[in-house]
């Protein structure tokens, strides 16, 4: 059996700013499992079958520690499930997505909370993107 990889380098990290000016110019989906929002959209020219992105608002965590402290556990928490997607995305041939999680509660939160928010976001869009693709091929 395959094991999923469970690395998360250079390559998946939304680095464009035309990108990322697409991601957050609108019209674009999003999903919340609180404390985490999903901006997503399909992205054009990609390496890898979904690229990422992580933000944290200054006007929630003033100090740089914090926010990089929950930047940190939101990598991690995807690193560890992006199989879930990642897997559907890649069955569906020129489908890539571009991701950005965006952090939206006041106060830290642990790890296992910040890893079921990205697995439910995960899995949802995951079965987005099987029932797009189930339509797709009975057209």
């Amino acid at each position: 059996m395959d094991r999923p990889v469970l690395t998360f380098g250079k390559k998946e990290h939304i680095v464009s700013r035309k990108t990322i000016d697409k991601l957050f110019g609108g019209g674009n989906r999003s999903m919340v499992a609180f404390p985490i929002r999903m901006v997503y959209m399909k992205a054009e020219r990609t390496d890898v079958p979904v690229e990422v992105m992580v933000s944290v608002s200054k006007r929630h965590f003033k100090r740089a520690v914090k926010r990089n402290r929950v930047k940190r556990q939101i990598r991690e928490a995807y690193r560890k499930n992006k199989a879930i997607l990642v897997s559907e995305v890649e069955k569906c041939e020129n489908r890539k997505f571009a991701l950005a999680f965006i952090y939206l509660a006041d106060e830290l939160m642990t790890s296992e909370t910040i890893e079921e928010s990205i697995k439910k976001l995960l899995t949802r869009l995951s079965e987005k993107v099987a029932d797009t693709h189930h339509n797709e091929q009975d057209s």
